[in-house]
């Protein structure tokens, strides 16, 4: 049976750490490794930056808007984090997942955010509609030892 979390939090930057958190709370139970739960951490970290960053970041009042975070523990260890907004989307998904890449406008971002993804999680698969948000699905098989 799979074991589901669901949580909405608004687009602000400091709830980036409460995902974070949250997912790493998720999987504690099945004892991942440090390398384990600092890859996860780090990978919502940089999905929902993302999507609080560009998704929303031309908002007058992002704090209106949500981050919506889901987490499935999948049987023998699979892990799905599917994070997702109602942003403004990405025009081009390929373009934006190529490493350095960025729309920050000279603000300094480094254009990782989705190299980071990819290479801390096993599978990353992005879905966007430009005007109707951005959907980051990241999955992630860990070394359990118990048999869940």
């Amino acid at each position: 049976m799979d074991n589901t979390m669901r949580m909405e939090f608004s687009a602000l930057a400091e709830n980036e750490a409460f995902a974070r958190a949250a997912a790493a709370a998720f999987v504690m139970p099945l004892d991942p490794t440090v390398e384990e739960l600092t890859e996860i951490k780090t990978a919502v970290s940089e999905a929902v930056s993302n999507s609080i960053i560009h998704g929303y970041g031309s908002l007058k009042e992002p704090e209106k808007a949500a981050v919506f975070m889901e987490c499935v523990m999948k049987k023998g260890g699979k892990l799905v984090i599917k994070i997702t907004d109602q942003g403004v989307g990405i025009e081009d998904v390929e373009k934006a997942r190529e490493p350095l890449y960025t729309t920050g406008d000279g603000e300094e971002r480094s254009g990782m955010g989705f190299t980071v993804m990819e290479s801390f999680m096993d599978k990353l698969h992005v879905m966007s509609e430009k005007g109707k948000g951005t959907t980051v699905i990241m999955t992630k098989y860990l070394d359990i030892v118990s048999g869940i």
